[in-house]
């Protein structure tokens, strides 16, 4: 085989990955947002949750004429609707908490390429200070000191995710900083949140579209992880991490199923927001066009 075909099997095997994972995370929004609808029962409803079933394997029948196809938890809860319920909150955390991490950080970085001095010395401090600790530590310290709830969650994960933004945007904007419309703004006198937010911040924003995916897919990565440890979203409101973590006591009396496949689809999310990430930085790629791999 040639190069040239080897390249073209290399590249049609690659869309068929993007393209699978994009159906893949299409499909798990559709089901987040329809769960009400699609779910077989309210996991979260004491009404509708028969006790005496609790633990039951994948494929019993359940007294209320429906299957568990994937089983139930300790508690009686059908799986597959607590995998649709729990993905609602997962996603919904994530999205929010990234989308709010990157416009602090995208505007802290441009302030700080424009202003410089010491403004710039202030916020690069901190951005360093942040980045050069773990992420978990950054996290564990963050949701313990603000208390549990969804909304602390989600500025706990802001609060790790802001740094990489600033930083990004920082380098971008310094470059900008020296262009022509730049020095127009200036010489027009507009003010300086005008130039902030209406020049410089738009045209420093590029490569945050690469990292917006990337970044959502930590977040569900670090709501899981903290919601496993206990300290993320409330029992009342769990998430696919602590939809995991329910039946972690159960794994050594053989009911697998509790962990297992709120697990996968934990797993297959973030590898089809990765796959997607992928996919967008080498769409938006101009090297990677030009050479038409």
């Amino acid at each position: 085989m040639t190069t040239e075909t080897l390249r073209l099997l290399w590249k049609s095997r690659r869309e068929y990955c993007f393209t699978l994972s994009g159906l893949l995370l299409a499909s798990y929004f559709i089901v987040a947002v329809t769960a009400p609808f699609i779910a077989p029962q309210d996991p979260y409803d004491p009404l509708q949750i028969q006790a005496w079933e609790a633990s039951s394997p994948p494929g019993t029948h359940s007294g209320s004429g429906f299957v568990y196809w994937l089983g139930t938890d300790g508690l009686g809860r059908d799986i597959v609707s607590t995998i649709l319920y729990g993905l609602r909150i997962s996603l919904f955390v994530s999205i929010t908490s990234t989308l709010i991490a990157a416009f602090i950080g995208l505007t802290l970085g441009v302030s700080a390429a424009y202003f410089g001095k010491w403004v710039d010395a202030v916020i690069m401090r901190v951005v360093d200070l942040q980045l050069s600790l773990p992420t978990i530590l950054v996290a564990l310290i963050a949701i313990v000191t603000l208390g549990p709830g969804i909304d602390r969650i989600i500025l706990a994960i802001v609060i790790v995710q802001w740094a990489t933004y600033a930083r990004l945007a920082r380098g971008v904007a310094l470059s900008e900083i020296g262009k022509s419309y730049m020095d127009a703004a200036r010489l027009l006198r507009l003010p300086k949140r005008r130039v902030i937010l209406r020049h410089l911040l738009p045209n420093s924003m590029a490569p945050a579209i690469t990292l917006i995916p990337i970044e959502l897919g930590h977040a569900i990565a670090l709501e899981a992880t903290l919601s496993f440890l206990g300290l993320g979203v409330p029992v009342d409101k769990p998430s696919l991490g602590s939809t995991v973590a329910n039946g972690f006591q159960y794994l050594l009396t053989g009911q697998y199923w509790i962990s297992l496949f709120p697990g996968i689809a934990l797993f297959a999310l973030i590898a089809s927001i990765n796959f997607a990430s992928e996919d967008i930085r080498h769409r938006l790629n101009p090297r990677s066009r030009s050479h038409g791999v």
